[in-house]
């Protein structure tokens, strides 16, 4: 039997908490870092992290500390649980922190803005890491379900095929079972492009659409998708798997899904402004990445309609309803 790793999560959020609960609960010891010493305190002496996993108990391996330095000595592995936005932010003050060898695992899923840069390219420029030392976890990961030991499978990948088996091996329970993947570009593009869907598929719920038109955003979702990652070079096949279809369908079907969340109220006729303070905080990445993504699609000469209507949605004024005007109005063509 393989020996327990020595692992730190940094984000104490709701995924945070469930992927550090899930590698305790595989044998490891986990330090996670929160960034609030009364959170630390409460799932030190409580066991739960009210605040984001209400009802979960967690398990003891896991420990947490608003320490990062603690965190992180001697770790193994290094988790970023950070929203996709602030990972450059937040690594640069960890970066000094980090252990050489230790493998740096992304769970956000976003594009940044400034650079249109992956998650893995900016952690591996930030970190002054080599890519193959950078690793991606991705997959139909409702958090609230997985918390509670909900069976689900996910996606992890590296380039390096022994790190991605030393992942694997470190995150599999009896609920939670994962993949291995080296299409670092398709893993992360589809996770990425499934929250700008997800934005679209909440909108037309909160127009008051029904199933035939959320399974015709999820699929034209999935082209649009799947166009980009090919012109950014990943495999097609990334697309069809867990990472791909998996995930998009989680997280445009579901009401746990924040992005989802977030586009219905905008489809009601809310504001963003509405919509960000009922989400008490909550970060709905799309809101953001959908302007990298749509930016990243000019660039790489690929057209993505629903990003299109959905940043201009969010940043521009435009209305839900005319939105979908549009999209239905478009060019008749072959699929």
């Amino acid at each position: 039997m393989a020996r327990p790793e020595r692992i730190a999560v940094l984000g104490g959020g709701s995924w945070g908490t469930t992927f550090a609960k899930v590698l305790a609960d595989a044998g490891n010891d986990v330090a996670l870092w929160v960034r609030r010493p009364e959170v630390a305190a409460e799932i030190n002496d409580t066991r739960f992290n009210s605040g984001y996993l209400p009802g979960i108990e967690l398990p003891e391996r896991l420990r947490a500390t608003g320490d990062a330095a603690e965190a992180v000595h001697a770790a193994e592995i290094v988790v970023l649980a950070v929203p996709s936005q602030s990972l450059r932010e937040n690594l640069a003050g960890w970066q000094p922190l980090l252990p050489d060898e230790a493998t740096l695992v992304s769970l956000s899923k976003g594009v940044e803005l400034s650079t249109l840069k992956r998650m893995s390219q900016v952690i591996a420029e930030v970190a002054d890491a080599p890519m193959e030392h950078v690793a991606v976890v991705s997959g139909p990961n409702l958090a609230k379900e997985i918390a509670a030991g909900q069976p689900t499978a996910t996606v992890v990948a590296c380039p390096d095929e022994e790190r991605a088996v030393a992942l694997q091996r470190a995150c599999s329970t009896s609920y939670f079972r994962p993949y291995t993947n080296t299409d670092m570009v398709g893993i992360e593009i589809a996770g990425a492009c499934k929250n700008v869907i997800a934005l679209a598929c909440g909108m037309a719920v909160g127009l008051g659409f029904g199933h035939n038109t959320m399974s015709s955003l999820i699929t034209r979702g999935l082209a649009e998708t799947t166009r980009l990652g090919v012109a950014l070079g990943a495999d097609p096949m990334s697309f069809a798997g867990l990472a791909g279809l998996g995930d998009l369908v989680a997280t445009c079907m579901s009401p746990l899904s924040r992005n989802r969340t977030f586009g219905e109220r905008l489809g009601r006729g809310e504001t963003l402004a509405q919509a960000q303070e009922a989400a008490h905080g909550q970060v709905s990445e799309g809101v953001k990445s959908c302007s990298s993504i749509r930016e990243l699609a000019a660039r790489s000469g690929v057209e993505m309609p629903i990003t299109d209507v959905v940043h201009r949605v969010c940043h521009e004024d435009l209305q839900p309803g005319p939105a979908a005007a549009e999209l239905l109005g478009r060019e008749r063509k072959s699929e």
